[in-house]
């Protein structure tokens, strides 16, 4: 979790009127954790969740604070101070490398070493949250009197020199990437040779982003205005950092202004002016843009479901009162809705349930108290987990150790690694817009999930024997959910009578059954050591040794037996 030291007498006059102490007890209640407070130096260490990037700095935190504690309420003040006239470049280069940036002009404030180490760290903890360690967006925070504009953003060759920061000596890109930092984040620009370079009109060299910034553009105290720059692999991504950025900069005492963003050379035959959309998968930003852009958010909440999800019974205004203090804007839409203003720089903001938690941070967390359940039963477990604790004891005793996966799995884990035939599309219990090629279809075996916990487990000892009791789905007419016991051994002499010899003992133990075995084929399995589990005339599984070519898709080195049941045809 990522963490911010900030200093307690500062922090007071964040947050007016109110002591450290104060302060302290209330931190948890804005859902943060204190890790320790230096006593000697006033300073303290507060854990933030990084789905809140703007608790990055101490102007954050006390930007919650306020409200919590009724000194603010409602969407905290930002005004942007106009348009200035600076201006970057987009030159068609950069297109292939790293092809977004956007930024802000800063101006009439004053910063003091307090101030630049909070934006320095809170740099760093965007680089490494949203901006997932430099590689989706890095941020550049700049001396704006020292810049000529219009800058340009552009691909340089690795023989492109300059002064990096921190260094009075002049060296190439290529001698940059092989200093500490540069190895540290190289890979993300890739082995094309071309590099990513922000230069002024004079040729000054601002930045190698995500590398490093050059030292001709470095902030120091007696900055009064800056530049701030983000380049990006993805355009939403650094819109979401420089809104953090602006609304912070803004309560430390800044100006912000907008810049203009042109994008040199593209799509000459579209005019500036025309309202013609781009052609139908090019997601090319317009010629010109003007960034930072604020715009808020509107989400409606009902009522209703604030009362059911908190146990509460708020009325409308109220609702709208503990929305408002934790910073958003809220208005009794109708007589049961609340219709609520997400500021910009609210990411972490995405759905009604969202707000649900705001409105139990404006109750105030502290003041929700304990009810007896409606009902006087006395809860107790379910058969069906009784019986599964008695499957897992005896797999246990058999010299094996549980595996535990998720019900979710990649198309090419469950189907094409296990050699499975893919299912037809209307077939297929797929994931709408997975996240993750790792989370993309319900799995319809436990086997291939045991064969991938394998094969993150080939430097470990052998024999390995894993077994899970899990979930599995099927999609015939209708779908069908049921739980399944498998179960692999792998190492150098595991073969079909081994994996059979336990499958019997589990039978007989847990079931009081024994095992009838019939050749089948399967394609994961080798033919002729390959037969489906028979149990009182009804097929329940599946048993056998893995084909040779199974076993190298997934990496392993030993052979691999194993079998999957049906437990829903075994319990009553």
């Amino acid at each position: 979790m990522p963490v911010v030291d900030v200093v307690l007498k500062r922090l007071e006059r964040l947050v007016p009127g109110k002591k450290a102490a104060e302060i302290i007890e209330a931190l948890p209640f804005i859902a943060l954790d204190i890790e320790g407070i230096d006593e000697q130096n006033k300073i303290a260490r507060i854990e933030y969740n990084p789905n809140r990037p703007d608790f990055s700095s101490d102007y954050g935190i006390a930007r919650a604070l306020k409200g919590l504690l009724g000194i603010e309420k409602g969407i905290p003040s930002f005004k942007l101070a106009g348009k200035s006239n600076c201006k970057i470049l987009v030159d068609p280069s950069i297109r292939s490398t790293r092809q977004y940036i956007v930024g802000l002009v800063a101006k009439n404030g004053n910063l003091d070493d307090e101030t630049i180490r909070q934006l320095i760290a809170m740099q760093e903890d965007l680089h490494n949250g949203i901006g997932r360690r430099r590689r989706k967006a890095s941020i550049g925070i700049h001396n704006l009197d020292a810049i000529s504009f219009p800058v340009t953003y552009k691909a340089v060759g690795s023989e492109f020199s300059f002064i990096p920061l921190g260094s009075s000596i002049r060296q190439t890109i290529e001698q940059i990437l092989e200093s500490e930092i540069g190895k540290r984040y190289r890979y993300i620009l890739g082995t094309e040779g071309r590099y990513p370079v922000i230069i002024d009109r004079n040729n000054t060299v601002l930045s190698f982003p995500p590398i490093i910034n050059g030292n001709a553009t470095k902030i120091d105290t007696s900055c009064k205005n800056i530049f701030v720059e983000v380049t990006a692999t993805d355009l939403k991504t650094a819109e979401d950092m420089l809104a953090i950025i602006a609304v912070t900069l803004y309560d430390a005492g800044f100006d912000i202004q907008t810049l203009s963003i042109s994008n040199v050379g593209q799509q000459k035959s579209q005019d500036r002016n025309s309202k013609k959309p781009l052609p139908k998968g090019d997601a090319r930003p317009s010629l010109t843009t003007t960034v930072p852009r604020m715009q808020q958010k509107v989400m409606i909440i009902d009522v209703k479901q604030v009362n059911s999800m908190l146990g509460l019974r708020l009325s409308a205004s109220q609702v709208a009162s503990c929305l408002e203090k934790s910073r958003l804007g809220a208005k009794v839409a109708k007589k049961d809705t609340i219709r609520c203003i997400i500021p910009r720089y609210r990411i972490d903001i995405m759905h009604p349930v969202d707000l649900v938690e705001e409105v139990a941070i404006g109750f105030g967390v502290y003041n929700l108290e304990p009810t007896l359940p409606a009902a006087a039963a006395v809860g107790h477990r379910s058969q069906l987990s009784v019986h599964m604790d008695i499957i897992r004891s005896t797999m246990i005793g058999a010299g094996f150790l549980e595996s535990l996966s998720s019900g979710l799995s990649g198309r090419k884990v469950q189907y094409e690694l296990a050699e499975r035939k893919t299912p037809e599309e209307d077939k297929a219990l797929a994931v709408h817009s997975p996240k993750s090629v790792e989370h993309e279809v319900l799995r319809e075996s436990l086997i291939p999930s045991l064969m991938q916990s394998l094969s993150g487990n080939v430097h470990e000892e052998y024999p390995q024997k894993l077994f899970e009791i899990g979930k599995v789905f099927k999609k015939k007419d209708v779908i069908h959910e049921y739980y399944s016991v498998g179960a692999v051994v792998a190492h150098a002499e595991a073969d079909y009578t081994e994996a059979k010899s336990v499958l019997q003992a589990l039978m007989e133990l847990c079931f009081g059954k024994s095992v009838t075995t019939v050749p089948a084929k399967d394609p994961t399995f080798i033919e002729g050591r390959t037969a489906q589990i028979i149990i009182d005339d009804s097929i329940i599984g599946v048993i056998g040794e893995v084909s040779p070519s199974v076993v190298e898709n997934f990496k392993l080195r030993m052979p691999v037996s194993a079998f999957e049941i049906n437990l829903s045809l075994l319990f009553p």
